[in-house]
């Protein structure tokens, strides 16, 4: 597969609008493992091949374990996750198949007994962002570089 195009050369306003939401983001008060974790199952789910790796190497950068990654994808099954980690990751799902769960009301209370209000409009705007990046990415076919 070949880029199909580059999304910030051929539409550099909506790209610098994009770019001024993850400065925002970059704000927030959520830690920055809990950030990567949205983005890497995010990317997961959407099948995002560039974010899968862009996030996974950052992760890792951050202090993320290789076994914390390797078992997000099953992230139900394993002991490696905090409660609070859980919530956010089950709102990430929730959010990101938003057209099947329609975020259920227990993910969003599960998620409210960790955080409070701000805090969780912090985690939506991170997982919507991640969404976004993830659809410009697979619908570009954005690809990540042999290394």
């Amino acid at each position: 597969m070949e880029t199909r195009f580059n999304m910030g050369k051929v539409n550099p306003e909506g790209y610098k609008a994009m770019v001024g939401l993850e400065k925002y983001l970059m704000t927030t008060s959520m830690n920055e493992s809990l950030k990567e974790l949205i983005k890497i199952r995010a990317s997961q789910i959407n099948g995002c091949a560039y974010c899968i790796d862009l996030h996974t190497k950052e992760a890792r950068e951050r202090g993320e374990t290789e076994q914390r990654i390797y078992a997000l994808n099953a992230w139900r099954e394993t002991p490696f996750f905090t409660k609070e980690e859980r919530a956010v990751l089950a709102l990430t799902e929730a959010i990101t198949l938003v057209a099947d769960t329609h975020v259920p009301d227990e993910v969003y209370e599960e998620v409210r007994t960790f955080f409070d209000e701000k805090q969780v409009a912090e985690i939506i705007m991170q997982i919507a962002a991640i969404n976004a990046w993830n659809r410009i990415a697979v619908s570009t076919r954005l690809m990540p570089e042999k290394g």
